[in-house]
């Protein structure tokens, strides 16, 4: 999706079952101020988010960057027949990032773009996040978009896709230009859980998926672009405010009058780098709480 940046240190970190992940290591280029975790989106590389990495550390933030299992420097070499899933994703391998970070006092912080904010009520270790700077996550339903992105999303599920992963035995992502290829459980159950208004909180079949959502306490916040055409903000809400209810949470709608066109993933493009700002001052604020003994719950 782009071409990587110079300044990380690559490194690889065993999954909670073993498997190896492709990580990247970005040290802070000024005292140290924080740890930010990078937890990206689907089918987005690891490469993606080398700039924002870079603006991290210059800003006295450590950066750690990965791929989740089937993707990017963690990809198997073949994924037909390879088994992973969401919640593999989340539970197996965020998981492990997160606690391959250490506990020396330096807050983490989690920095999620879109999966990667649902991923963050999936894990066990989320207690270990200070907050979470979460961009374009959403619902994932067709209803909370426009009708014109809702008409090409209900052609990807219901006409376009099925073929294509039965004939590849996984989702051919790259194929229609949208992304990496994905494992054939990662698309079930996306396009299962898009049927429902509120995603997977919504699935009668794994119910303890909105029940470990609801044990988040991180301080959330939340941006989606008004542009953003697959998580619009009222598919924010639909998510967010249902899946972490115990969590603080602050939303904000990015304007692309003031900053340029966003879309899903614009928000890690250079010219989203005030927003970049905005979360470190952010992170900022919730460790100079954390010092006065402040509550941030």
């Amino acid at each position: 999706m782009t071409t990587p940046l110079p300044g990380g240190e690559p490194t690889t970190i065993a999954a909670k079952d073993g498997y190896l992940l492709g990580a990247t290591r970005f040290a802070a280029k000024s005292p140290q101020r924080g740890r930010i975790v990078v937890a990206g989106a689907t089918g987005v590389p690891q490469e993606f988010y080398t700039r924002f990495a870079l603006h991290a550390a210059a800003a006295g933030f450590e950066a750690l960057t990965f791929d989740y299992r089937g993707v990017g420097r963690s990809k198997a070499e073949s994924l037909a027949g390879f088994n992973a899933s969401f919640v593999d994703w989340a539970r197996l391998d965020l998981a492990a990032i997160i606690d391959s970070v250490p506990e020396d006092g330096v807050p983490i912080f989690l920095v999620a773009h879109s999966f990667g904010g649902h991923a963050l009520g999936l894990i066990p270790n989320h207690g270990r996040i200070a907050g979470c700077w979460v961009c374009a996550v959403g619902a994932g339903w067709a209803g909370w978009m426009t009708p014109l992105e809702r008409a090409r999303v209900l052609a990807l599920w219901n006409v376009i896709l099925p073929p294509l992963v039965r004939w590849k035995g996984y989702m051919p992502w790259s194929s229609l230009g949208l992304g990496e290829d994905l494992p054939l459980e990662v698309y079930r159950q996306w396009r299962r859980w898009c049927r429902f208004p509120h995603y997977f909180l919504e699935d009668p079949t794994v119910p303890e998926l909105k029940e470990s959502c609801a044990t988040v306490r991180v301080p959330i916040l939340a941006l989606n672009a008004l542009d953003d055409a697959w998580a619009p903000p009222r598919s924010r809400d639909a998510f967010l405010l249902n899946a972490y209810p115990h969590a603080p949470l602050q939303r904000v709608d990015v304007d692309p009058k003031t900053l340029g066109s966003v879309g899903h993933v614009g928000y890690f493009r250079r010219h989203a780098s005030p927003l970049w700002d905005g979360a470190f001052e952010w992170f900022a604020s919730l460790d100079a709480k954390a010092a006065a003994g402040e509550s941030i719950r």
